[in-house]
This record gives C-alpha cells, structure tokens and sequence, in this order.
C-alpha cells in the first residue's frame, strides 16, 4: 500500500526503500534535502530511547505549526533507527475512521488473527506488540489531538511510538517543538537548492518566509519551474507574499502554503469563532510577541464600526478567561506560541496567508480594530518608569499599524526618549515631523508640528548632538514667537531648550544669562511652583554652576530639593535629578567625601526607579565614581570605572561622549592608584 506522508514539508522525497526488506516495514520515503534537524533528532532520540527495556513504550509528540517539517523529522528518525526495531510503521492519523483502517493493514502484516479478535484490529495489534521481544516504532502521522490518537498508542511493549500533531496540548514531558529554521540555516537551504549564489537575497527572503520549512521549499520550487531567479522572486514577494504562499508545489506535499494553513483556519473558525476572530486581530500586528493582556484590557475599548471584528472582540475585550481560551484554541493548531507572561506570538506566514484570504472589506476592518486596540493600550503617561515595560511590548506593533500623525506613536516615541532610547527616539520624531508636516490636517506651522520639532531638537541633543540640538531650537525660537506668542509656555520651553542645549554645546555663561531672566516669566505665567518654573530654576542653578560658581549652584539645589520632593514626591525622576546635581555641585564646591556620600545614597533609588543601565543610572555611577576618586581612594574610582565602561559602550556606543568621558577617567584614576 502506497503511504502519502500528511505534512513531509520543506524537503525532496527521495524513492529509496527501507533497508529492512521482509520485515513490517512502511515509511514515506526519506527526504533527500533535510537540513538544521541535528539537535532535533538527538533531543528526540534521547527522549524515545531513554528507559529502553520498560514494558510501556516511549511516546513523543513533535508538534509545531503546519509546514513547520514535523513528517519530515519523524521520516528521517525512522529511516536512521530501521536496524534497531522488527516493526516500523507510519500510519496517517488525522481521521480516527482512516487510522482504524490503518491498524487493519497492520493487523494483518503482523497475522494478528489466532491473538485477539479479528473484530478489533487495534487490539489485536496491541496484543502483538505487548508480546514483541525486539523493538518496535509506530509513527502516528498528523494526529488532531491527544483525545484523537489516546485509544490507539499501545499501552505495553518495548517500542517507541512517535506522533506528529499541529496541537501543542499534549501531557507534561511528551512534545517536543518543532522550530522553523535558522535565518541563515534557511539561507543556505535556498542557496543550495536553487544553485542561486546571491546570498543576501536569500538571507531576506528566508527571514520573509520566517524559516518555515514548506514555505522554503515551496518558494525554491517556483523558482526552479519558472526560471525566476532569487532576486526577482524576493522583488516579487515584497509585493505579493499571498499571491505567492498560494502558488508553487513543495516535492513530497499535496498542498502549497496558504493551502495547508487554510484547512487550519477553517477548522478553527468553525470550532471556535471568538478563536478565529483574535487570529484576525493578531496578523494586522507586527511578526512580535503579541502583549494580550494589554490589548484587551478594557472591555469598553472601541474596536471601529465593523461588525465582524466589534462582534468577535467583544466577546474578548476585558474577559481574560475567554482570551485564554481563544489562545489555548489557536495552539491546537500551532498558530501562535506561547512568548512569556501574556505574550503570544503569530509567525509571519500565517499572518501573510490569513491576511490574504480575508475579503478587501474585512481586512479593512480588522486592521482598524487593531490600530484602535494599541492605540488605546499604549499609556497615557510615559514618561513614569512604572509603564516602559508596557511600552517595550507594544513598541513593535505600534510602529507596525499606528499612523505618524497620531497621539499613539507619539506617545511611544516620547517613552522612547524618557527610558533613554535616545536615537531611536529622535529618528521616531523625525519621521512624526515630516509626516506632520506633509499632512492637510496639520501642516509646517500647526502648534503640534512644532512640539514634534521640539521633540526632535531635545532628542538630537540627547543623543549626543547638543550643537545640533541648539541649532535646531534656535531656528524654531522665532517660529514659536510669530504663531503663539512670545509668553505662550510652548515658546517659553522653545527658550528653555535653546538656553540648555547653548550650555551643553559650550556656552554655560551663555545658558545661565538666557534662564535668568527666562526664570520670573515661568513663575509669573504659570505659578512657582508649576513643573516647568521648577526646572527652569533647575536649569538655572545647574548653568550657575558650570559657569563657576559651585557655591552658588550647590545652595540653589540644596534649596530647590525640598520643593521637589514636597510636589512631586521623592522618587519622581525630576527629584532624583535635582539631588544629583545637589551632590555635583557640592563636591565641586569643595566637599568631596560629602558628593561621594551622596551619590551612593542616590544611586540606589536610580537603579530602583529608572533601571540599572538608563542613561541617568549611568550618570550617577559615574559620578560616584569620581568623587569616590576625589575624595582620596584612587583604586576604588579606578574599579568603578572599568565596571562602567562596558555597559556605557553597549548603551551609549564607543563613541558617545559619556563612553569617551568614562573612558578618560578610567584611565586617569588608573595612573593614579599606581
């Protein structure tokens, strides 16, 4: 009887026989182009053969996602272990009525017929198998789930029984993954099989095709048919990655990408529609872990006016239980993976062939319901530590779906700068410039296109380019002066970052003359004790300072501290900056041992609030370190030093003028413990 393998993906069948000839022998073929599968087999092997010699046989379950390779593995492994077994069989097993079947034709190699009722083909396997002295190994091809197959694993015998299965629900120790391939590993698999030499082409387009087996060779194969080479064909996918899931046939597979991964999504709408609709939602999001939790937090949030997506997600919005259930539905199938604490994941394929086959009006839909769930997710006050790992999680998908002119990515741009991502949030800004300024709705002169240039002009600064910085706010000064007024707070911070980055690009005489008399505007317009008056007077006691008097900055924070910590409490991020520079100023103005003391109480609530490596941590570190120096233990400064100079290359880079300062001073105080 001829076996038609349900899932040998991503790999030539080649028709060399068994080498077993005369014993209970049925395997597909074995593939011919199996690659990256080592460690896979190993793990597997030592799985199935451990306890080797027990009365109940050995059951793995090589589960992943439709295409993934699963046959294919399960193929190889039986073809390497032939001389260790009497009987090998592979039997399809998606319908109990075929399997059934399927154990009749086995029955009958093994002439069951004097052992067990002839009625019962499963038993009467069973019973032979029990009584095997050898070794046996039965591969249980494309099982739906455990319940599908649980009747027909033989529950004695010193055998292996080796299942494949889209379902990752499978009891504790039994699954074992199957990954989609390695970007270069998958690389080189198109190399080879197209004979193509353009490497990077390749590169791009296995990370397009994110590794999947099926998908590799099904694209190496319409290649090689119609004679597209590999830069062409990754030209066309750019365009047209539906189009081309659903053309093409992989050797050894009766069906093509978007085929295979169609018969899942089928059964999934039908079993479980709130199931079907998340995976909707989910392929309109980036190809990165998925922060649920987050998405469906509020059941309140507005999904737009579709029907299809308002009716499904409604059913989603603010139920965690249902949620779960909708993913524990989609992992039946392997559509998303499990990516940590409420995070899921939806590989790229399945977003590319789910998206296409969804009707133009549908997809519309659904990608609104996407952009009004992250937009609604994304928090409202980014610049407080507590929200930045909500942030991080939904970074990805805001900049995949989130328009350039809205509050969202804005909102994420900003956190960006806030955690400390400095050039990533000025280029993030940079595009919300241009994209604010082509727009009807806004325009190059709309109060919000010039806080975006506000934004991008601190960020410059902030990434290392103070004079940049300078230039910038210096050309948007009057901009802000002539559209809203030269007392209206948005130009009074246009003049705030004019005179700090004038300081930070060598002026702080020059800082400290322009935040005089800027000060007693801030107060007079919006109260003393109002967040911007306090950093101007921050500002302005810092450029004291630097312009050369550490007295006279030291007793300006010594004073302004208090008020901090009484308005914004004594975490806020602007209290902790004031009492650095409180520490700064006073081991500039003399007392060295009193900075070092300070700042390694500081520290702590830094690391605490801010992270253990955002730029303002680092900043105390390094100044610990200093005055730890200056305060007469050379080879303590020396040590904190080298200890800093690693982390402020991998943050800042090797060239940022903090990672140039840490490195000068490491060895200044090196020379000075000698």
């Amino acid at each position: 009887m001829a076996y038609q393998s349900g899932t040998a993906v991503g790999i030539l069948m080649s028709p060399r026989r068994p080498e077993a000839a005369g014993l209970p022998v049925r395997l597909a073929p074995r593939p011919v182009f199996l690659v990256g599968r080592e460690k896979l087999l190993t793990d597997l092997d030592a799985r199935l053969t451990v306890g080797r010699g027990r009365a109940a046989p050995r059951t793995v379950v090589l589960c992943g996602l439709g295409g993934a390779g699963k046959t294919s593995a399960a193929v190889e492994y039986a073809h390497r272990h032939l001389a260790e077994v009497e009987v090998c069989w592979q039997l399809a097993a998606e319908d109990p009525a075929v399997l059934m079947a399927e154990f009749a034709v086995l029955a009958a190699q093994l002439g069951t017929r004097d052992l067990a009722d002839a009625r019962d083909p499963v038993a009467s396997v069973h019973a032979v198998l029990a009584r095997q002295e050898t070794g046996w190994l039965l591969v249980l091809d494309n099982a739906t789930d455990r319940t599908s197959v649980e009747r027909f694993v033989p529950p004695a015998g010193n055998g292996r029984v080796l299942v494949t299965s889209q379902s990752q629900h499978w009891p504790p120790g039994q699954a074992l993954d199957v990954p989609v391939l390695d970007t270069e590993v998958a690389a080189g698999f198109l190399v080879n099989r197209t004979r193509e030499a353009d490497r990077a082409a390749a590169r791009e387009l296995a990370a397009g095709l994110g590794g999947l087996p099926l998908a590799l060779e099904q694209a190496a194969a319409y290649m090689q048919a119609t004679g597209t080479g590999m830069a062409r064909y990754l030209e066309l996918f750019r365009d047209r990655q539906g189009d081309l899931l659903a053309r093409g046939e992989a050797a050894g597979h009766p069906l093509d990408v978007a085929a295979t991964l169609g018969m899942a999504l089928s059964r999934l709408a039908e079993a479980a529609p709130a199931a079907a609709g998340l995976l909707r939602l989910l392929v309109f999001l980036a190809a990165e872990p998925v922060p649920l939790d987050l998405l469906l937090a509020s059941p309140r949030a507005a999904v737009g006016p579709g029907p299809d997506a308002a009716d499904a997600l409604g059913r989603l919005l603010g139920d965690p239980l249902t949620a779960r259930d909708a993913v524990a539905a989609l992992r039946r199938y392997s559509l998303v993976t499990l990516a940590g604490d409420g995070l899921v994941l939806v590989h790229r394929v399945v977003q590319a062939v789910t998206r296409a086959q969804l009707p133009t009006e549908k997809a519309a839909e659904w990608r609104k319901a996407a952009v009004a769930l992250v937009e609604a997710a994304v928090p409202a006050d980014v610049e407080l530590p507590v929200t930045w790992e909500a942030c991080a999680a939904l970074l990805p998908h805001a900049q995949a779906v989130l328009d350039l002119t809205g509050d969202g990515l804005w909102r994420i741009a900003l956190y960006l700068g806030y955690s400390g991502s400095y050039p990533a949030a000025r280029d993030l800004f940079r595009l919300i410039v241009d994209a604010r300024t082509a727009s009807g709705a806004y325009g190059p002169e709309h109060p919000d296109t010039l806080s975006a240039h506000n934004h991008l002009a601190r960020w410059t600064g902030e990434a290392g380019d103070a004079a940049g910085a300078r230039d910038q706010f210096a050309a948007l000064l009057p901009i802000r002066e002539r559209v809203q007024g030269p007392e209206h707070p948005d130009t009074l911070t246009a003049r705030h970052e004019l005179a700090y980055w004038t300081g930070h690009a060598g002026g702080p005489a020059g800082a400290r003359d322009q935040f005089a008399p800027l000060l007693p505007i801030y107060e007079r317009v919006l109260g003393p004790e109002h967040p911007d008056s306090l950093t101007a007077r921050h500002e302005l006691a810092h450029w004291t300072g630097a312009a050369g008097d550490a007295a006279g900055a030291r007793d300006q924070f010594a004073a302004l501290a208090p008020i901090y910590e009484r308005v914004q409490g004594r975490e806020h991020p602007h209290t902790l900056t004031a009492r650095h520079n409180l520490a700064r100023w006073t081991g500039e103005a003399g007392d060295a041992a009193g900075a070092r003391d300070q700042y390694a109480a500081l520290l702590p609530a830094r690391e605490r609030v801010l992270g253990r490596e955002h730029p303002h941590t680092l900043a105390t570190r390094h100044n610990l370190a200093r005055w730890t120096g200056e305060a007469g233990d050379a080879a303590g400064a020396r040590d904190q030093y080298a200890a800093l100079l690693p982390i402020d290359e991998r943050v800042h880079g090797p060239e940022h003028p903090h990672t140039a300062a840490t490195r000068r001073e490491c060895v200044r105080w090196s020379s000075k413990a000698r």
